[in-house]
């Protein structure tokens, strides 16, 4: 996939607006609809455009406190990672998990209601998984800046 001005104009406009209409964004970067098209299915035949989806205000739905939680494990093994990604795999409150370097295995991103729901999270639900050593939780007070939304 060859990385140009045009394509790189394309994703920049896709992100701010995945349901924009082709002939739209054909505009918006200077192509005929059907130019723009054809590179469109480019990208995503390619794998740079991995899907669309909607993005949602979770504080719509009360889910108005995020942490993000930096998760240890009790040994440092492939058998002990798997059994804990599985243990979050079904677990509405984790919104993100990822495996990282440093003084902890994993950071997960936990969406709740309040600091009440937060804390029985924590406890009855985060730290019943046997493979957790240590969880150090850093609560997002603001967010001014995520592309996420």
């Amino acid at each position: 996939m060859k990385k140009d001005r045009i394509n790189d104009r394309i994703l920049q406009e896709l992100k701010r607006s995945g349901r924009i209409a082709n002939a739209e964004l054909a505009d918006l970067v200077g192509l005929s609809p059907s130019a723009c098209l054809r590179r469109v299915q480019e990208l995503e035949k390619a794998g740079v455009i991995k899907g669309y989806r909607a993005v949602i205000n979770n504080q719509a739905f009360g889910l108005g406190f995020v942490a993000y939680v930096g998760v240890g494990l009790n040994e440092h093994s492939t058998k002990s990672q798997r059994a804990f990604e599985q243990a979050l795999e079904f677990i509405d409150e984790v919104k993100e998990c990822h495996n990282v370097t440093g003084a902890f295995e994993y950071l997960l991103r936990v969406e709740t209601a309040d600091i009440k729901s937060y804390k029985a999270f924590h406890a009855d639900v985060l730290g019943s998984i046997p493979q957790v050593r240590t969880i150090t939780s850093h609560v997002v007070m603001d967010s001014p800046k995520d592309e996420r939304a």
